[in-house]
């Protein structure tokens, strides 16, 4: 997965764009697989999946036409880095637990700014980091890039961005707004693509979510905390 994943990067032409050097690129790679915890759905697994996709897309919508090479990068390293380290247990456990992550983000969006934050952790390292290239302009627009579509992935935030995006009249392609939306909405449908793919891929996904929530209601019953009926074993029936 790691080197189809590099491959990607390569095919696109930003390895050659960005000078990338290949031995910080598999370095980064292999960090970010590291960093993935082995839960039952929120695992390098779904990062692939999602950064799968997110390629798909790319080149379906021939978005190089429409995106400059920057965002394109943006694209994928947020697909690639969109749940670093998440620890299978979800925001609103996080918030009602009142976790380490919780309190370090005052409760908003705790878990996507933490995989923004292990993301940019990992781009710091020297030997990791692939961005080395970028001029002051250029990091400052793929930081800002990053964490924007990252901390869009927050489903609680679903409303706000699709709202947000059915509000614009007339799409510009020029306006920097409309594509930083259009790039937040890429990553969300890349995110939560797996009902798109052939049912014998995207069946046992489901499985694997079911196991996670029930994971975590589990967990909540024990400490006292809410449960959402969707994530109880008790209450969720599977169709057939």
């Amino acid at each position: 997965s790691n080197g189809i994943n590099a491959e990607y990067g390569v095919d696109l032409k930003l390895v050659a764009r960005f000078y990338i050097e290949l031995p910080k690129l598999q370095a980064f790679l292999f960090q970010v697989h590291l960093s993935y915890n082995y839960t039952p759905y929120h695992n390098f697994r779904h990062c692939f999946c999602v950064t799968q996709m997110m390629y798909g897309l790319i080149w379906l919508c021939n978005l190089q036409d429409k995106l400059d090479d920057l965002e394109i990068l943006i694209l994928l390293v947020a697909a690639i880095c969109h749940d670093l380290d998440h620890p299978g247990y979800n925001n609103s456990y996080q918030v009602n637990a009142r976790t380490e992550l919780a309190m370090l983000y005052n409760d908003i969006s705790p878990l996507e700014n933490h995989h923004a934050s292990v993301a940019f952790e990992i781009l710091s390292c020297t030997n990791s980091n692939i961005i080395n290239h970028l001029n002051a302009e250029q990091h400052k627009r793929f930081r800002s890039g990053i964490i924007k579509c990252i901390l869009a992935t927050d489903m609680a935030r679903h409303n706000e961005i699709v709202t947000a995006f059915k509000a614009i009249d007339t799409f510009d392609i020029e306006n920097a707004d409309h594509r930083l939306l259009m790039m937040m909405i890429f990553l969300k449908v890349a995110d939560i693509s797996n009902e798109a793919r052939p049912m014998d891929v995207s069946e046992p996904w489901v499985e694997c979510l079911l196991q996670e929530f029930f994971m975590q209601s589990d967990a909540e019953k024990l400490e006292g905390l809410p449960v959402a009926p969707f994530m109880d074993r008790e209450k969720v029936t599977k169709p057939t």
